[in-house]
């Protein structure tokens, strides 16, 4: 017997064989049809922003290609189907099935949803990823998220964020006082403490806002996203470093009905698939942030002006505050902050020996070219 013919003959008994035990229309096309499944999942990012955008699109087309086309996610950039802020309640509420966005965002619904993005003198970017991983952080996060209806999963990184655009020149914190300025989070609470007029803008409306004199400054991400938005045509002053997001991360959010209505290989698949996006994005704006920088000072005409010692000292105590005054907020959030703060005691121990040992002795003198 050719083996073609014995392929075609064996698969042929074992379809047959199959259908007698449990029926033949289970292997109906309409069948494997009815097992596709179609996702709407919403952003707080333009549409196709690099970085941002792109990263959430990634998310969505890595998942409808592992799973074959059987889970299709369909992407909503910011204010296609729901504005940018409201993202969350969308997925909360049914409206859409995931999101793609910073958890800082969701602050109003509970102060502890920030420090799965970023707090003021936080976490690095792995040192985040290693409290969420392996330092209880993911299941306080499912803890809290459970109460909206939500299930979180990590999927990007932008790293370690710029100070920010400024419309004049910040010598000392007197100096911030008065201005309106662009910084969500519990960032944004820290500069409100210095005198600030604290304002969150989702991406899309800062430009605008810049340009119309609305504020007065922003942060934004870093050279890479920065340089895309153009701030550069309205302000020179480009400061650093940032204190408000040492290493940010995205997340999916997923309607919890939806979650747990997936089979534990398909929980896996979505779960992995968000993982991946986190380490991809992180070396992307590694990767793109340097080249840019350059663009903005060698093309631009743009001044990198360093924050002083003092004043960042003075955020740093501002920032202790305001960790301090959340910490006050009692029952879940007083856990999240119990349990970054004693992994941060920890991060900074080991740091000092590592990253930041190597990255002060890489800076000295010496010839490697």
């Amino acid at each position: 017997m050719k083996r073609r013919d014995f392929l075609k003959t064996t698969a042929t008994g074992s379809v047959a064989a199959g259908a007698a035990a449990i029926g033949a229309a289970t292997f109906s096309k309409p069948a494997i049809a009815q097992d596709k499944r179609q996702l709407k999942m919403v952003t707080t990012w333009p549409k196709n922003f690099p970085g941002l955008g792109t990263g959430a699109q990634r998310v969505a087309d890595r998942i409808t290609a592992a799973s074959d086309g059987r889970i299709e996610v369909k992407l909503f950039a910011a204010g296609e189907l729901v504005p940018p802020f409201e993202s969350f309640d969308a997925v909360s509420g049914g409206t859409a099935d995931m999101y793609h966005g910073a958890e800082y965002y969701w602050q109003g619904k509970n102060k502890g949803f920030p420090f799965f993005a970023a707090v003021p003198y936080g976490f690095t970017a792995p040192e985040l990823s290693a409290w969420i991983r392996f330092g209880g952080g993911q299941e306080l996060h499912d803890e809290l998220a459970a109460d909206y209806g939500v299930k979180p999963l990590l999927a990007g990184n932008t790293g370690v964020q710029m100070g920010g655009w400024f419309n004049k020149e910040i010598n000392a914190v007197e100096d911030l006082k008065g201005l309106k300025f662009r910084m969500p989070g519990l960032g944004g609470e820290v500069l409100r403490q210095l005198g600030v007029s604290v304002v969150n803008l989702p991406g899309g409306e800062i430009f605008p806002s810049l340009q119309s004199g609305a504020i007065d400054g922003t942060e934004w991400v870093g050279p890479w996203n920065d340089l895309a938005f153009g701030f550069y045509k309205i302000t020179k002053n480009y400061y650093w470093p940032g204190f408000h997001e040492p290493g940010p991360a995205l997340h999916v959010g997923m309607n919890r009905e939806v979650w747990n209505s997936f089979s534990d290989s398909d929980k896996e698949l979505v779960k992995a698939c968000c993982e991946v996006e986190h380490d991809i994005m992180l070396a992307e704006f590694n990767a793109k942030n340097g080249d840019s920088l350059n663009t903005l000072t060698s093309e631009h005409g743009v001044q990198l002006r360093k924050f002083s010692d003092e004043i960042m000292t003075q955020i740093g105590e501002a920032s202790g505050d305001v960790m301090a005054s959340v910490a006050n907020e009692g029952g879940i959030v007083k856990r999240i902050y119990d349990s970054y703060i004693n992994f941060r005691s920890k991060a900074i121990a080991w740091s000092k020996y590592a990253d930041q040992g190597y990255m002060n002795a890489r800076l000295l003198p010496f010839d490697y070219s």
